[in-house]
């Protein structure tokens, strides 16, 4: 769901690009450094929760963006229950997918072109020491295209082993879903050297 913005006109989607990757980041840290206790990972809930009303994000796409880390964070609530405590469990997996909410709201209610527009801004000064902020910022965009490419991948393929009668065969899957993504990046590189990316 990377890169899915969702045009509006909410103070979320008005704020700048960088104070919104600022305060993301600053979020993160301080949800890291002072939750602490399952209650206040329920008030900080509600909070997120309270953003993506002001955004105006329908709760379906909401959900769709936390979806994935769904069990991830159920295999880290049981080993944190196993080696530390329940209440821990709460606390660990409760900034981790604050965490998350945060940075598909940045996402849903951001541009990509401004927030890489951001981050070359901000790189500039390094271009004194030889390094291309722009360069970066096409990393970026690659990365950010790129994952949505390759969960299309995955799902394609996915489909197909299942028609074969294949569902349970990870060979089935990884060996197309590798050959698949190899040939994407080998296109995407060619047609990144026809546009003459790569010259100096």
């Amino acid at each position: 769901m990377i890169g899915l913005y969702r045009p509006g006109d909410s103070l979320l989607h008005r704020m700048p690009a960088g104070l919104k990757l600022l305060l993301l980041i600053l979020s993160i840290v301080a949800s890291t450094v002072f939750v602490r206790t399952p209650l206040e990972v329920g008030v900080v809930v509600v909070l997120v929760g309270l953003l993506f009303v002001v955004a105006a994000i329908p709760w379906r796409v909401a959900v769709a963006q936390l979806r994935p880390v769904v069990w991830m964070l159920l295999i880290i609530a049981v080993f944190q229950v196993l080696i530390t405590s329940p209440s821990r469990a709460v606390v660990v997996c409760g900034v981790l997918l604050i965490s998350v909410a945060l940075a598909a709201l940045v996402t849903l209610t951001t541009r990509v072109t401004d927030m890489l527009d951001t981050v070359s801004r901000a790189l500039g000064p390094l271009r004194r020491v030889g390094v291309d902020p722009d360069r970066i910022g096409l990393l970026l965009a690659l990365a950010i295209r790129c994952i949505p490419l390759l969960t299309g991948i995955v799902q394609e393929v996915a489909q197909a082993r299942k028609a074969r009668g294949l569902q349970w065969s990870m060979t089935a899957l990884a060996t197309p879903v590798l050959v698949r993504a190899l040939r994407t990046a080998d296109a995407m590189g060619d047609a990144l050297v026809a546009r003459g990316v790569d010259d100096d």
